[in-house]
């Protein structure tokens, strides 16, 4: 091999470094962001709280759009709903499904905490117990979907599918460390707000709980990192109480609302007084 086309070799060999590492790292950021969006959007402030209406053919699409970018870390509506109004009304006390309070350090108390929410998740969400009668109902359900989310069968799909994608594109060994990510995808968003909300940041009201505001622009979790301000306000879409505080995913809730895709007209409203800290 000649010095020109060894130096030939070496720049192509760059070039599709570059163009296939970027387009992994475009595809996983446009996982996470699309997959946090529904989580928060739809599963959190529609169907655990109702904090908008919207009509059953939006449901039904915005429905879809969370299975299809949550994948094989799908997480039922009903599920998520129960979880988190047992969530809001044990706060940080021993019945709350997933407090990080009690535990020490990252590892392996993010672990622990997680593990403990998983097996009451799953509990509830596969039928075994029977929660109180207030956390139930307004839930959104599909017996399709909710047979799609729970079928390790579509789960291997969608790792497989995954595992292809990253064949076809990745081009060097770091890349293939992104593919995890894909799968766990929920629960990751969830392990980063319930440990990370309720331990790191600052907050805006004095409440019985640990809630704390980890951020002042949450594009990581779309708003979801308000803890503080959502858990005084837990009916009000907008989760930024201060003039310094953008929570992203009530930006695009505007634009819904402005189109007549969702309806925020009667929703609680945020308020922040100096006197609230």
């Amino acid at each position: 091999m000649t010095p020109k086309t060894a130096e030939a070799a070496t720049l192509q060999s760059l070039r599709m470094f570059n163009h296939g590492g970027l387009i992994l790292l475009a595809f996983f950021v446009l996982h996470w962001q699309s997959s946090v969006f529904c989580q928060t959007f739809f599963l959190h402030r529609f169907g655990a709280h109702r904090q908008f209406t919207m009509s059953k053919g939006w449901e039904r699409f915005f429905h879809v759009l969370t299975y299809m970018t949550q994948g094989s870390s799908f997480l039922s509506p009903r599920g998520y709903a129960i979880l988190h109004r047992m969530h809001h009304a044990y706060s940080d006390t021993d019945k709350d499904p997933h407090t990080p309070v009690g535990y020490k350090g990252i590892v392996p108390g993010l672990f622990q905490m997680m593990y403990r929410t998983k097996r009451i998740y799953h509990a509830i969400a596969y039928f075994e117990v029977t929660p109180e009668s207030r956390f139930e109902g307004q839930v959104v359900q599909s017996r399709l979907l909710e047979w799609m989310g729970k079928s390790w069968s579509m789960r291997f799909v969608w790792g497989a599918s995954f595992a292809v994608f990253y064949a076809f594109f990745a081009t060097a060994t770091w890349q293939w460390l992104l593919l995890p990510g894909h799968w766990i995808m929920g629960a990751m968003h969830g392990a980063i707000v319930n440990w990370g909300g309720h331990r790191y940041g600052y907050r805006n009201f004095d409440l019985a709980d640990a809630s704390r505001n980890t951020m002042p622009l949450d594009f990581l979790t779309g708003g979801e990192l308000f803890q503080n301000n959502h858990h005084k306000y837990p009916m009000s879409p907008n989760f930024a109480a201060r003039w310094f505080e953008v929570d992203t995913t009530y930006q695009v809730m505007r634009l819904f609302a402005w189109l007549g895709i969702i309806d925020m007209s009667e929703s609680q409203r945020m308020r922040y007084t100096a006197r609230a800290a």
